[in-house]
């Protein structure tokens, strides 16, 4: 088990990259302890997948370094490293049976045979593959054959990580739930260092402590679930997580007030160092955002109301900036007319994309 850094890590596919649009991996500083359980998150094409390649040793970046723990195992192969992956596809032996498979990479390490048959026994037990350990794999479901794939990467106990990429792909959406709670029930038992990367808020939001979100081949932010949800440190990270996702809304700050069209929308921090030559942006969740009868705030024109079940959305206009707010239980509008009250306390201010740290009453910085 190792804590990897990342250390100035860069990569580009193409030859003599000179500027930072050449590179589909932008510079990297970091770095996960030994024992955590992390998601890289982001959408198709954004780099996480360069990234966990070239953790496992499957890609050399172009610059950087990647260390285990204090050892640079930048240029060591994939085998030297002692890493466990499991992609997409389930990657098993269906002419073994499921034992065979589970053992075939201690086999390999010529562990003996006593020390294999526990190990098996006991990677078995915890992802509930003992009653179907004598049948082939042949014969089994997509899901099981991906907890086969996922006990041949626990079985080794040496292993210094396992890597994870978009494991859940081919599994019925109502098996998903089941696997990413077994892989949080293992991840307890084992204290083995887990990354695991994904499109899907969900499954990084349930399965991971910390969180790395990357957007065009950078880090945008990496925290808790909690932390990106509540403060997110860039517009993509608040737009891209949640559902629906954070209002961003063109506005002008002058102090402490924020202006959106028209309307004047009174903030908790003041902001004095923002440039006439930046994008300045308020975000703000709908969540935060309350739907109120006529006369009752900031006047708004409702275009449709949603009912996803466990709330109901409205979709608005104000000053003719789309958004979306909920509708607290109990009220009833008539018409297309409405107020909209937000909560000050989670009114964020962006600029050109991050968010800006104003001053809060009395000088200190929030």
């Amino acid at each position: 088990m190792a804590r990897i850094t990342l250390d100035h890590l860069a990569h580009a596919y193409k030859a003599n990259p000179r500027t930072a649009e050449d590179y589909a991996l932008k510079e990297i500083n970091h770095v996960w302890s030994q024992g955590g359980a992390y998601a890289l998150l982001g959408p198709s094409g954004c780099g996480k997948t360069t990234l966990l390649n070239i953790i496992s040793g499957l890609v050399r970046p172009t610059r950087g370094r990647v260390l285990f723990d204090d050892l640079d195992v930048t240029d060591l192969s994939t085998e030297a490293r002692n890493i466990a992956q499991v992609f997409q596809f389930p990657v098993v032996y269906d002419t073994m049976t499921v034992r065979e498979n589970l053992a075939f990479p201690l086999k390999n390490r010529n562990v003996s045979r006593e020390r294999t048959a526990r190990r098996v026994e006991e990677i078995a037990s915890l992802l509930d593959l003992t009653r179907v350990l004598d049948r082939k794999a042949s014969n089994l479901t997509a899901d099981m054959k991906q907890k086969i794939s996922l006990g041949r990467g626990l079985v080794r106990p040496d292993v210094a990580a396992i890597l994870f990429d978009e494991p859940l792909t081919v599994i019925d959406p109502h098996l998903k739930w089941q696997l990413r709670s077994t892989l949080k029930e293992i991840h307890r038992a084992l204290d083995i260092t887990m990354i695991y990367v994904t499109h899907d808020q969900t499954e990084a939001l349930t399965f991971a402590d910390k969180v790395v979100v990357m957007h065009d081949g950078a880090v945008v932010q990496t925290g808790t679930p909690d932390e990106l949800f509540e403060r997110p440190a860039h517009t993509f990270v608040g737009h891209f997580i949640g559902s629906p996702g954070m209002n961003i809304l063109p506005c002008r700050v002058e102090g402490a007030t924020a202006f959106v069209g028209t309307s004047l929308i009174s903030l908790r921090r003041t902001y004095r160092t923002l440039s006439d030559g930046e994008r300045i942006e308020l975000g703000i969740r709908p969540e935060f955002v309350r739907l109120q009868p006529k006369g009752a705030g900031l006047p708004v024109q409702i275009r449709r109301i949603d009912d996803i079940g466990r709330a109901r959305i409205a979709r608005v206009e104000m000053s003719g900036r789309p958004l979306a707010a909920s509708i607290p239980d109990g009220i009833s509008i008539e018409g297309n007319e409405a107020s909209l009250v937000l909560d000050p306390n989670h009114v964020h201010i962006y600029a050109n994309g991050h968010l800006v740290a104003g001053e809060a009453t009395g000088g200190h910085a929030a």
